[in-house]
């Protein structure tokens, strides 16, 4: 079901972005649209817009209720969010808890190697420059986000994977590592904004040794080791379990 909306005020490779009635909320629509490697690898994955959003919204219903602010409002139908406008801060932020990925390719730290404190890194929002990583400098330099802000984003990420870590250890997946992103509310608010989801997260199921059978998550895309969708379902399978149905708009 299409809830009724607005002109499409900005289309990303995962999701629209709707006006509503509400000149403070929008609606946001997950694609079924899977990409990697900035775009480079593509595909259309049946159901992946359901099963993105149904966890995303869950998600935020639970660190909701530990004090996180979101931008999340209610769902609106099963491929559909009403959220909090907002405006969104150029930065990608990354938690890592477990090394893996760009970060074992970049540095000599072995796969596997547990992170704690996690590592957080930030990249700059930009397809066209490849998300370039950035220094604390840079970010200055840049004029994204002033030193208080940036004590902000990363006190708010923190907490986020606080919250996150032991929840997703209950229901038998590791947190590996995540991406945030963030914003701005009308009123200055700073708001955990766009989705967390498998797209977004490293899973890694504790219930499985196996080095590929364990992931739960957008690598499998990455790696072309099938299964994506069994993997997107198991995820909120297990979320499902653990958190109540989420709040509807309609």
């Amino acid at each position: 079901m299409t809830p009724d909306h607005g002109e499409l005020l900005y289309e990303g490779k995962a999701k629209r972005v709707f006006a509503s009635a509400d000149p403070d909320r929008v609606l946001v629509e997950f694609k079924n649209d899977a990409t990697a490697f900035n775009a480079q690898k593509k595909a259309q994955l049946e159901n992946k817009g359901r099963l993105n959003c149904q966890i995303s919204a869950r998600l935020f219903e639970l660190l909701e209720r530990e004090g996180v602010p979101t931008h999340y409002c209610c769902l609106a139908g099963e491929t559909w969010m009403q959220v909090r406008r907002v405006e969104i801060i150029p930065l990608e932020v990354v938690l890592r808890n477990t090394a893996t990925g760009s970060l074992c390719r970049q540095t000599p730290i072995a796969e596997g190697t547990p992170i704690d404190p996690a590592l957080l890194d930030l990249y700059y929002k930009d397809d066209a420059l490849g998300d370039p990583l950035l220094t604390e400098a840079r970010v200055h330099l840049l004029g994204v986000a002033d030193p208080a802000q940036l004590s902000a984003i990363e006190q708010l990420a923190r907490r986020v994977n606080g919250m996150l870590r032991p929840f997703f250890e209950e229901i038998d997946l590791q947190l590996v590592d995540f991406k945030l992103e963030l914003g701005l509310a009308s009123d200055g608010t700073l708001l955990l904004a766009d989705e967390i989801s498998p797209d977004t997260c490293r899973l890694w199921d504790r219930r499985n040794s196996n080095a590929e059978d364990r992931i739960l998550d957008k690598d499998r895309f990455r790696k072309d080791l099938g299964g994506v969708m069994e993997a997107y379902g198991e995820v909120l399978k297990r979320v499902q379990g653990a958190c109540a149905n989420p709040r509807n708009c309609l």
